[in-house]
């Protein structure tokens, strides 16, 4: 077998080969047993880099020191890694949020992409209640061969972005907003039924999501290896 057994959960280490993106572990639902048993296990394998996802603050800090600080945990995503992949030396993707609110997704986005060894440029506060924002750092994100734009409430900015790059574009909706915004279906649904031709769109919320997408973007225009 190819898959290395833990108690409940059996890793597909063959991933990279098949679609050049690893295993990561999504910790949300996890019983505290399994993940101490994950942490515990990667924790000695730098050579082994992986990528923890949705793993609570409170959780992560209840473990022994030992673990944590084999790890580089991030509070703001709930992201946490033992190493990173190599470097990539071409490829640079643009994050781009509407506002502060979004910034645990957009980190998300960040993290999983330095993780995988991409470079990434984060411009945050760009909502476009103020057009301005978007206008003057869109040179700077064209700059970029893949852009992750992050935003709740009406997410007008995928559309706006969507007219203003011809790069490839993906938009995650935030479960950010009052009332109406329904935990980020507005966002959702306004980005699905955009007039901004092209945009791809992920699940509420799913910054990791986003990261592997753009991922899949750059590792077709830059192969590994070539």
């Amino acid at each position: 077998m190819t898959e290395a057994n833990t108690p409940c959960i059996r890793f597909d280490l063959e991933r990279p080969k098949r679609i050049g993106l690893p295993e990561a572990v999504f910790c949300e639902g996890k019983p505290r047993r399994a993940l101490h048993t994950l942490l515990s296990r990667f924790a000695g394998q730098p050579q082994t880099p992986i990528l923890f996802t949705r793993l609570p603050q409170d959780v992560f800090n209840s473990f022994e020191e030992e673990i944590t600080r084999a790890y580089d945990y991030d509070a703001l995503s709930r992201t946490a890694w033992n190493a990173v992949m190599p470097k990539r030396t071409q490829g640079r993707a643009a994050v781009v949020s509407a506002g502060t609110a979004d910034g645990a997704v957009a980190r998300e986005v960040s993290r999983t992409l330095t993780y995988l060894g991409w470079t990434c440029r984060r411009f945050e506060d760009c909502g476009v209640a103020g057009l301005w924002r978007i206008q003057s750092v869109i040179e700077d994100i064209n700059k970029a061969d893949v852009v992750v734009v992050a935003a709740g409430l009406d997410a007008a900015l995928a559309s706006v972005l969507g007219g203003l790059t011809e790069r490839p574009l993906i938009a995650v909706p935030t479960s950010v907003g009052y009332g109406v915004a329904q935990g980020g279906h507005a966002a959702l649904s306004s980005m699905l039924s955009s007039c901004a031709p092209g945009v791809s769109v992920m699940n509420i919320d799913n910054g990791y999501g986003a990261a592997c997408a753009a991922a899949r973007i750059l590792n077709a225009i830059y192969p590994a290896g070539k």
